[in-house]
């Protein structure tokens, strides 16, 4: 059995500075968003459903790596908010899809842009074009990161 090094230094720091600055990065952009009155995960969940209407509970909570039940009180808050509603599933009566309501649309669809104006204006204002091209560089190894 051979032996496996730790990831090399450059590795770990790699590592350390990505994390804080998505984290950081994803706190400002969620801001920009507008949407004081919902949590950073409903927000997301609402994003999430403009991508993929009729989603259950259990669907949401697995992609957005969280417990069914957390996931189910979230559910509720942005029922509770009228931003989404439950369905039944044309195809098995027995399960309930969760879906944007007009009015969730609508505030889904205002957050979605007004975080990539926000993104963009800041990219523009505080980036060179040569920098812009490195990001772009950098999504592209970092997108190799998420497929597996």
């Amino acid at each position: 059995m051979a032996d496996h090094p730790g990831p090399s230094p450059s590795a770990v720091r790699a590592s350390q500075e990505v994390r804080g600055v998505i984290g950081r990065l994803r706190r400002r952009i969620r801001a920009a968003g507008g949407a004081e009155d919902i949590s950073l995960t409903q927000a997301s969940v609402l994003a999430r459903l403009m991508d993929n209407e009729g989603l259950t509970t259990s669907d949401l909570a697995s992609v957005e790596g969280m417990r069914h039940q957390s996931m189910a009180s979230t559910v509720a808050a942005l029922a509770g908010l009228g931003l989404v509603e439950r369905r039944r599933d044309p195809a098995d009566g027995r399960r309930l899809l969760i879906a944007l309501t007009a009015e969730g649309r609508r505030r889904a669809e205002e957050g979605r842009q007004a975080r990539g104006e926000w993104l963009a204006a800041e990219l523009q204002k505080k980036c060179t074009e040569e920098e812009r091209q490195t990001v772009i560089a950098a999504m592209a190894v970092l997108e190799r990161l998420v497929h597996d």
